[in-house]
């Protein structure tokens, strides 16, 4: 490969790794925004004091940490050229995404009938609203996640990550831990601003 093949090279990956942080922030910035609205409707005279958190919403932290782990493992050894160990925490990691989005569900089907409150109507309640709102939105975002992780794994299968050309595992490893930290900075928040 040429030095103006090499520049041109490194000028692409470079290109495509602030496209997606532009997008990463901007995203940050929606979820910001949401977190905010809760904040300011805490102030409305119908806003639950004892607002719960479904369990499963701390279960499906761990999974989407452990995926986090996995996916970084992933790289790791994929950078390294060690193709059936990277399989296996490539799928582990895919399957701790599925886990992740059946949890959310769980939690969901926790606060309706457990708590008994849906997400609109006559046993609605705004808090919980909220909650619904920002965490289908989220679940939406790691969606496109394992959307990627799946074409990685498509890609792993065709070799395609091979003598440093990992620039796809890199880009949605990236967006993988994104979506991640956002889980966590929303339970955290959810857990802590009642």
């Amino acid at each position: 490969m040429s030095l103006n093949e090499q520049t041109e090279l490194a000028q692409r990956k470079k290109a495509k790794k602030m496209l997606l942080w532009f997008s990463m922030i901007s995203l940050a910035m929606s979820f910001a925004g949401l977190t905010s609205a809760y904040v300011v409707s805490k102030e409305r005279a119908d806003w639950l004091e004892n607002l719960v958190l479904p369990s499963a919403f701390g279960w499906s932290l761990i999974a989407i940490l452990l995926s986090s782990l996995t996916f970084e493992w992933a790289k790791r050894v994929l950078s390294k050229e060690q193709q059936s160990q990277a399989t296996v925490l490539l799928w582990a990691t895919w399957i701790l995404g599925i886990g992740f989005i059946t949890l959310q569900y769980s939690g969901f089907s926790e606060i309706y009938n457990d708590f008994g409150y849906a997400f609109t109507g006559p046993t609605s309640s705004i808090a919980y609203t909220f909650i619904f709102l920002i965490v289908v939105l989220h679940v939406f975002h790691v969606l496109a996640a394992l959307i990627a992780l799946s074409v990685v794994i498509y890609n792993h299968y065709k070799q395609r990550y091979i003598l440093g050309k990992t620039l796809g595992v890199e880009l949605a490893a990236l967006f993988w831990h994104f979506v991640d930290g956002l889980w966590l900075y929303l339970f955290l928040f959810f857990y802590f601003v009642r």
